[in-house]
């Protein structure tokens, strides 16, 4: 059955009310086996008596939506009727990224979503125990959520109210191949044709501590490839994905200079972010790190330690709007370039181009369009107008309408999350058996 929580009156008191018969599937229970669709979180009572609409706006209700393939959305209405979303997700961990928004709803239902700075920091400092994946992600989404409807009730776009845009558009990239990379040079020039002007691919497949250099050699060959196909102008942007320890990144990296690679992503995992000099000193290739940090305070050594010349906070991980702006400002002041991080749905995608439009250190755009993950759903699926993401010459446009500049299907996202998904990387394990980094 489906439930509705509500304030009744008392001070801080919480019950739960059946809600009147809905028209989508709701994820219903904790008896739910699959934990997925539409979870309707919260919900205050709204006036529209003239008294009312004096007072500030006041958020009404929170619902989370999971979505194929693997992405959680998040609707956030309040008493005007102004509606905001938001992608709060940890890709493999929908559910528990979706009960972090709904422990968050407490201290949300009721206030006025323009306090934008106040309830990020009410939500970040308000608990105990701080930041981590789950609850930075959960901020993330809501956040971008009151972006949003911040700037849909001044009819301004979202850059606007940061400061203004510093580009019309951005230049950005498409992945290719897959986990376990293959024909790439061929996608590689399909996609050229297609009007990108730069690539990313995954490296290698699992590699031990030390391994063998006939997988040294894979990696070569397929990274020559498409320098053959596509020319010595093309981007090529090499994600180790954090597979490659120290000792392999670094013979990789070596290796891999002759062919001018645009960056190479997560050579060691972030945790190891202090053998990371050491393997930027063997090379002049840009490195990029940063999906994996989820704050100012995560980023803040390793922008200062000088070891990455690329950081790529992900808005729907590292606090949102308003923290990934903080990070790219820092990063700023230690001339280090940003590449926001983004395999992820349409939120996720137009709340990084809000970054991006004010942001002088941003380069380049990671977006899904076509990425291997997306199998039974894409990037495009879910607004009302696509060509809202504009690619051409291998740029795109920054979103200009109030808010995030998009318009969500609502109603194709009720109507998928009756599927919803329970994504989950895969297990990765050597030849000897034991555990290999995904």
């Amino acid at each position: 059955m489906a439930q509705r929580r509500s304030r009744r009156p008392g001070p801080g008191v919480l019950a739960l009310s059946p809600r009147r018969p809905p028209r989508r599937r709701t994820r219903a229970c904790r008896g739910d086996r699959l934990g997925v669709g539409a979870h309707q979180l919260n919900t205050a009572p709204s006036t529209t008596t003239p008294e009312r609409k004096a007072r500030p706006m006041k958020i009404t209700s929170m619902t989370t939506y999971t979505v194929p393939p693997r992405w959680l959305f998040l609707k956030i209405e309040t008493d005007d009727g102004i509606v905001g979303w938001g992608e709060p997700i940890i890709e493999g961990k929908a559910a528990t990224v979706a009960a972090a928004v709904d422990e968050l709803s407490d201290v949300l239902i009721g206030k006025d979503p323009a306090n934008i700075e106040d309830l990020w920091t009410i939500m970040y400092r308000g608990g105990f125990y701080r930041g981590g994946p789950i609850l930075m992600s959960a901020i993330s989404g809501i956040d971008q959520a009151l972006w949003d409807i911040k700037g849909k009730a001044l009819g301004q776009p979202v850059h606007q109210l940061l400061g203004g845009k510093v580009r019309d558009r951005i230049r950005t990239y498409s992945w290719i191949g897959g986990d376990r990379p293959g024909d790439t040079a061929a996608a590689a020039l399909e996609t050229k044709n297609r009007g990108f002007t730069a690539v990313k691919m995954n490296a290698t497949e699992e590699l031990q501590f030390i391994d063998s250099y006939t997988k040294v050699d894979q990696v070569i060959e397929n990274v020559q490839a498409i320098r053959e196909a596509t020319g010595e102008d093309f981007g090529i942007g090499v994600d180790f994905h954090g597979r490659v320890h120290k000792p392999m990144a670094k013979v990789l990296i070596k290796e891999l200079e002759p062919y001018r690679l645009l960056f190479i992503e997560e050579p060691v995992l972030s945790e190891h972010f202090g053998s990371l000099r050491d393997v930027m000193a063997n090379t002049p290739t840009p490195i990029a790190l940063g999906e994996r940090l989820f704050s100012r305070w995560d980023f803040r050594e390793v922008i200062a330690s000088g070891a990455v010349d690329i950081i790529q906070p992900d808005v729907s991980h590292a606090g949102g709007i308003t923290e990934t702006r903080k990070i790219a400002m820092m990063a700023e002041a230690y001339d280090v370039a940003l590449a926001l991080h983004c395999p992820l749905g349409p939120i996720a995608l137009a709340s990084c181009l809000q970054v991006d439009a004010g942001s002088y250190n941003a380069f380049i755009q990671e977006q899904s369009l076509g990425i291997h993950y997306n199998t039974s759903n894409d990037l495009l699926d879910y607004v009302t107008d696509p060509s809202v993401f504009n690619y051409d010459d291998g740029m795109i446009d920054i979103p200009s309408g109030p808010g995030l500049g998009i318009n969500v299907n609502e109603e194709y996202v009720i109507e998928r999350s009756a599927e919803g998904h329970r994504w989950r990387n895969p297990i990765w394990r050597h030849t000897d058996g034991s555990f290999a980094e995904w």
